[in-house]
């Protein structure tokens, strides 16, 4: 049943549009999976949906009776609220909520407790970002709804309480509709992939792994259909340079073919978010941590660590919240002093350290000002950069570079920052949750940089895939200040763990791979471009063996032909332009497109050969007139 209907909406933001007459729609219990790079307006699609914000133009339809709940990416509370308090003010709102007000506290407190938050008194104004997520989630998928709407749910939550989650959503009875940039996550949960791009929305019924390949199958497509347009519109050129047959009554219709033809935009070359190696020459000495403890009254965080860092490692760290991960993290990077112990850094190391907070001191400063205080050219692996080259390789267009920073969205600020601080070579990169509002390419394409990076890469993350990616060897706290080495990457991690203590016994499930951000998928058909020799009827020479000439006359096929081709040609070009118009109705459904576009590929396909062939009977007909 179909419950949520979207059609043609128009949307800008700060003199960007974000979707252009998009259209799609929402069945009963689907669980949907929206994915797009940073400021294409996923979040702005969720509070369309959730009926918190207008489009422009277009139309949001919601089924009668359909209750939906909200888990923002920015929770707003009454800072001078306990938590337990906020959470039931949100979910009591009917008498009949009122009547079960006690089960649901009783629910309501076990959540949080498996959230790490036991002091159920303390006011949401003493809390964290990441703890206001966790009690405004814990407020949204409390109170009864038919559709739950969650934007990024997975950010600033643990290890454990990820895959609770996973599972709670997957058995979920409702509909679900999220934004997230956790790929496992969309991988298990999802089975339909919405991608916003550039104003337009694809559906895909698929997790994220088909969806990665059923994209790359998508553009292929629409290069293909690209290329064949411009081989039909060099045929279309030559029947109009040629001149049309003075008994032909069909040309306006032609003419105005080959116009819509030429004005037609092809598909625009996507940017690609480009990294070249930016790393400093890193010396012998690295990083040397020895006998490293710190703790926070009885709370030990660190006790008694030991590791050299060497020239190329890879490493995480991994640990449930509030365990030490981030403050081990300021230490190595020199802003939280240890209680003992010496961490030793070399003279030629160059540190950059993306904090999990970030922190742009002046929102009106212009983009491009922002990453010219740091350089003003860069020097890569392709020469000197300009600043405004670098901006526009991660992806900032001219427009937005001399645009100030307040007017971007949160991961386009995340990838700022991230430039930034690779633009200062760094050959020591400390990453803090670098996964936190950074869409599912660009981190693709940060994990595929990471790869080549000539140095050492330390990171904190809770993105599991991320992790697979990117470390060879991860430290985890244990408890009690310990940190446990263990080989390879998350998955290899988790089959080597000890069971954890205060399991929610909930089973994690396997965690797969799926095909990645590097699946690579079967290229279409780039159409027939090539001779028609096949259609034509050999022919002899005009000059006969014993010399005399021989006249040209057609054939009697070739005669009925050359009466009828031109009708057929307009045949096909109409049922196309019909086909054209359906493609652009149908954009949203990829099941209909792919069938429509294949049968617009096959027309295309015949039309080249009926042109082809009149091409060659215009030919004759002309050697037949000058005889």
């Amino acid at each position: 049943m179909n419950i949520i209907n979207i059609e043609n909406i128009t949307k800008s933001y700060t003199q960007r549009e974000l979707f252009s007459k998009a259209s799609f729609s929402v069945q009963e219990r689907e669980k949907i999976g929206i994915v797009g790079i940073n400021g294409t307006g996923k979040s702005t699609l969720l509070r369309i949906i959730a009926g918190l914000e207008e489009p422009e133009e277009g139309s949001v339809t919601v089924a009668n009776h359909i209750v939906m709940n909200v888990l923002s990416q920015t929770p707003d509370f009454d800072p001078e609220k306990g938590i337990l308090d906020s959470i039931m003010e949100q979910v009591v709102t009917t008498e009949l909520d009122e009547a079960h007000r006690w089960s649901m506290e009783s629910e309501a407190k076990s959540l949080l407790l498996r959230l790490g938050l036991a002091d159920f008194s303390q006011t949401a104004g003493e809390l964290s970002g990441g703890q206001k997520k966790k009690v405004a989630l814990v407020a949204t998928i409390l109170k009864p709804c038919d559709v739950l709407i969650l934007d990024e749910p997975t950010n600033h939550l643990d290890y454990d309480m990820i895959e609770w989650l996973e599972n709670y959503l997957r058995n979920w009875r409702g509909a679900l509709i999220m934004v997230t940039h956790d790929r496992y996550f969309l991988d298990l949960v999802c089975n339909r992939i919405v991608e916003i791009d550039n104003g337009s929305i694809y559906s895909y019924e698929t997790n994220y792994s088909g969806f990665l390949e059923r994209k790359a199958q998508r553009e292929e497509n629409e290069l293909a259909s690209e290329r064949k347009r411009q081989s039909i519109l060099r045929k279309e050129i030559a029947w109009m340079q040629r001149g049309a047959r003075a008994r032909s009554t069909k040309q306006k219709a032609h003419i105005q073919r080959y116009e819509a033809l030429r004005d037609q935009k092809g598909p625009e070359e996507k940017a690609q978010l480009e990294l070249s190696s930016l790393s400093s020459r890193l010396g012998r000495t690295t990083v040397e941590i020895e006998n490293l403890s710190k703790a926070y009254g009885e709370n030990v965080l660190v006790s008694d660590f030991t590791y050299v860092f060497g020239k190329n490692d890879r490493i995480g760290f991994v640990g449930n919240n509030g365990c030490g991960k981030t403050t081990l993290m300021k230490m190595i990077a020199g802003l939280v002093e240890p209680d003992s112990g010496n961490i030793t850094v070399g003279q030629t190391v160059k540190m950059g350290y993306y904090s999990q907070e970030i922190q742009l001191d002046d929102e009106n400063q212009r983009v491009i000002d922002y990453i010219k205080d740091t350089a003003e050219y860069v020097k890569t692996e392709d020469g000197l950069v300009s600043a405004s080259s670098m901006l526009e390789r991660f992806l900032f267009p001219s427009h937005q570079q001399y645009g100030e920073i307040g007017k971007l969205s949160g991961g386009e600020k995340r990838r700022l920052v991230l430039l930034r601080i690779l633009m200062e070579a760094p050959n020591v990169l400390l990453l803090d949750e670098p996964t936190n509002d950074l869409d599912t390419q660009t981190l693709a394409i940060l994990e595929d940089y990471l790869d080549n990076f000539d140095g050492i890469v330390i990171t904190v993350s809770h993105d599991r895939y991320f992790l697979d990616r990117i470390v060879r060897r991860i430290f985890a706290f244990e408890g009690n200040g310990l940190l446990r080495q263990y080989e390879g990457g998350y998955t290899d991690y988790l089959e080597k763990r000890p069971e954890p203590v205060g399991s929610m016994n909930v089973s994690s499930g396997n965690v797969s791979k799926g095909s990645g951000d590097n699946g690579q998928t079967g290229g279409a058909n780039a159409g027939a471009e090539g001779s028609l020799a096949g259609n034509q009827e050999p022919r002899q020479d005009s000059k006969a063996t014993w010399g005399h000439e021989k006249k040209l006359k057609f054939s009697y096929k070739e005669q009925k032909e050359y009466e009828t081709i031109e009708v057929e040609i307009e045949k096909l070009e109409q049922e196309i332009a019909i086909l054209d118009e359906e493609i652009i109705k149908n954009g949203s459904n990829y099941g209909k497109l792919n069938a429509l576009s294949q049968e617009k590929e096959e027309k295309e396909t015949l039309l080249m050969e009926k042109m082809e062939r009149w091409e060659y009977l215009e030919d004759l007909a002309q050697k037949i007139a000058e005889q």
